[in-house]
């Protein structure tokens, strides 16, 4: 088996969100999608996911398109090179709490209708996203959570733990894009947008240079996305046990339990809390493993069924299909996944 790095996939609906702006300025997103590596095809099912690395590509072709590095979200754009600048604007910090200060300060002079602010609450720190009262795409509140808080990270040279958000939307039929990223611990359809974490966390110092803003640049926005996601969750930890392990191999769930140091009851019941079973975390790692695979153009399809765990091509283009709804073939249509 060829070991690929877990990256994860993202929902079409975010596909979508992230197009909302373009498409209403009139924009041809076609050229966008290819551009992408995305096949325009796969906008019409509901279930299937893109490569981080995909939608990675989609917010640069967006950006470079809209001259806006943020989704034609908000009334002023996010110019292009805004992110660039902003990083700038941090290093020169000592602290991460000077930092984030200073990451607030430059998106309040930047967007007319999304802001930060910094307070306090016993040993939490409590970021409320202010929104000039007027209710705004889940979207919109992610996309600016993900800029501050995964620069944020890279200042820090290690993942925030974020401990809880509340989301002024309701909440999404699929939340699992803002779990994944973020924490399990969400709500929605509360007042403001607030998000907590512990407060020690601003303490620590800023140990990136301009020596080190180079890769990090090179790497925006995948590592954003990818990188910084939340490691903390039963599913992650899941996960994270599996990836890198032929799926031939992959333990009962009794062995899987004692391995995490826990009772396959215990287990069972963190996942369950999370919405999550083990059989799900299986076929959705082997969902992932085979997008990412499928754009490998050295690989055929029948490479792709073996590497995912499948010893019979028909029963993996069922299976892809179910995960999916769509074939095999929609991803191969969109070339290679790595640009």
């Amino acid at each position: 088996m060829v070991v690929i790095a877990d990256k994860g996939t993202t929902s079409i609906g975010l596909v979508h969100e992230a197009l909302y702006g373009a498409v209403q300025r009139g924009i041809d997103v076609q050229p966008v999608l290819r551009e992408a590596g995305i096949d325009p095809g796969l906008l019409d099912a509901p279930q299937a996911r893109v490569s981080a690395m995909a939608f990675s590509r989609l917010w640069v072709a967006l950006a470079d398109r809209l001259d806006d590095e943020f989704f034609a979200i908000d009334a002023h754009p996010l110019r292009r090179g805004s992110f660039r600048l902003m990083c700038h604007v941090a290093l020169g910090c000592h602290s991460l709490e000077q930092a984030l200060r200073r990451i607030l300060s430059f998106l309040r002079a930047t967007l007319d209708d999304i802001h930060g602010e910094l307070t306090f609450q016993d040993n939490w720190t409590v970021l409320i996203i202010h929104d000039q009262g007027i209710e705004r795409r889940l979207f919109s509140y992610g996309t600016w959570l993900i800029l501050v808080h995964g620069l944020l990270c890279w200042l820090g040279g290690r993942r925030l733990p974020i401990h809880s958000i509340s989301f002024r939307p309701a909440q999404p039929l699929d939340d699992s894009d803002y779990r994944l990223r973020f924490c399990e611990s969400l709500t929605f359809g509360a007042g403001p947008t607030t998000v907590w974490f512990d407060r020690d966390l601003l303490g620590l110092k800023v140990v990136q240079t301009p020596a080190t803003l180079t890769s990090f640049l090179e790497e925006a926005p995948g590592n954003l996305l990818v990188k910084y996601r939340n490691g903390e969750s039963t599913g992650a930890k899941v996960r994270q046990r599996l990836r890198g392990v032929d799926p031939e191999s992959w333990p009962e769930f009794d062995r899987l339990a004692k391995s995490l140091g826990t009772s396959s009851s215990t287990l069972q019941r963190r996942l369950q809390s999370e919405g999550l079973s083990y059989q799900r975390l299986k076929d959705d790692l082997r969902r992932d493993m085979a997008i990412h695979l499928l754009g490998r153009e050295e690989l055929t399809v029948n490479d792709v069924a073996l590497q995912a765990g499948f010893q019979d091509a028909s029963a993996f283009h069922r299976a892809f299909k179910k995960w999916t709804g769509v074939s095999p073939g929609f991803y191969r249509r969109a070339g290679p996944d790595e640009k």
